[in-house]
């Protein structure tokens, strides 16, 4: 019996017990990880939504960080991956504009504005825009000759985003975020022959009302932030003339990010944030990505990201200046077959 009692005193000292914080680690990487089972399972959901543009991104220090946004708050970033994320601004406006040269000399820009009354008494303010810039395309039609079809009017397609957000700080912790959007899509116009010989025109033009919400969960312990977010929840679209509905790009994002130099206590004034989200969109198997932001000095940002599952573009790299609340950010993207994409970022805060 003596022998006994002797061993389980032994084992009990000689156990090691894990630390709270390294468990919320270890759960919430459990947690993104379940996205990893359905890339295995190569789900395929191509071409299922519309209105694509919503899904570019085109802020810099977003594109440089594989947009692992989900947690990443205090800036007119976060209209539009966490609404929750603009809870906590810390001065009382700021605005944003960024400029994003993708693929097929397709130009896509954005701006953000945020207006925080009475120092966040009353939460945040955020309006946001997107617009595409398509360039010139030739139109054509069906017609019975040896091509098959026939030469009309050349178009400029565009689209467009509109919207109107909240966050607000429930407490030192918690926070919640609304995002409301009313986006649109010219596609030009189709020229079809009628029956009696005669031509007949129909604009393709679609518009839809979206709707974004985010929570984002300070756990106080080894700044460890958790985040959530739903992205273009919306009714389903048809243009003008189509008899098809379709539905726009909804995702939805679990993410978490740390410190990692205060994450293992190690004592310095620089940052090393590590950013992590776990994607389930719609229109796409499930993605992977990984964002690392690190701060010698308070005024330059070093960024690189990692983007799992996609088809061209994995990597991703660019830096941030900021300087008497001027921030300019830049994100070099290589995309495979395509050129490279660059984007361009600026942040005014006052």
């Amino acid at each position: 019996m003596q022998t006994t009692l002797q061993i389980h005193a032994l084992a009990g000292k000689t156990s090691m017990k894990i630390p709270l914080a390294m468990r919320l680690l270890i759960f919430v990487l459990l947690l993104l990880s379940i996205n990893v089972v359905g890339i295995a399972q190569e789900n395929e959901k191509d071409a299922q939504t519309g209105f694509q543009f919503m899904s570019v991104t085109s802020d810099a220090q977003a594109g440089a960080m594989a947009e692992a946004m989900t947690t990443i708050e205090g800036s007119a970033t976060a209209l539009f991956f966490n609404p929750a994320g603009i809870a906590r601004l810390t001065t009382n406006f700021e605005a944003s504009f960024s400029i994003n040269q993708w693929i097929a000399n397709i130009q896509h820009n954005s701006a953000g504005l945020l207006f925080r009354p009475k120092e966040g008494k009353y939460g945040v303010f955020g309006l946001s825009l997107l617009s595409v810039d398509y360039g010139t395309l030739q139109g054509t039609m069906v017609w019975p000759n040896s091509l098959g079809y026939v030469d009309t009017e050349e178009f400029s397609p565009s689209a467009f985003s509109l919207g109107i957000a909240y966050g607000k700080a429930l407490s030192d912790k918690f926070s919640l975020g609304f995002h409301l959007k009313n986006a649109s899509s010219y596609l030009g116009q189709s020229t079809i022959l009628k029956e009696d010989s005669t031509f007949g025109t129909t604009k393709n033009v679609a518009s839809a009302l979206a709707f974004d919400f985010g929570t984002l969960f300070k756990t106080g312990i080894r700044d460890v932030t958790i985040g959530m977010s739903v992205k273009n929840f919306s009714k389903e679209v048809t243009y003008a003339h189509g008899e098809e509905n379709f539905q726009l790009p909804l995702t939805f994002t679990l993410g978490l990010s740390f410190d990692i130099f205060r994450f293992f206590e190690i004592e310095t004034n620089q940052s090393l944030m590590l950013a992590m989200d776990a994607t389930h969109p719609r229109s796409h198997p499930e993605q992977l990505k990984f964002g690392l932001e690190y701060e010698p000095l308070s005024m330059i940002a070093l960024r690189a990201g990692y983007l799992m599952n996609n088809d061209e573009d994995d990597l991703t790299f660019g830096l941030g200046l900021n300087y008497a609340g001027v921030t300019f950010d830049y994100a070099l993207t290589p995309f495979g077959r395509f050129d490279s994409i660059q984007r361009l970022s600026l942040r005014i805060a006052l």
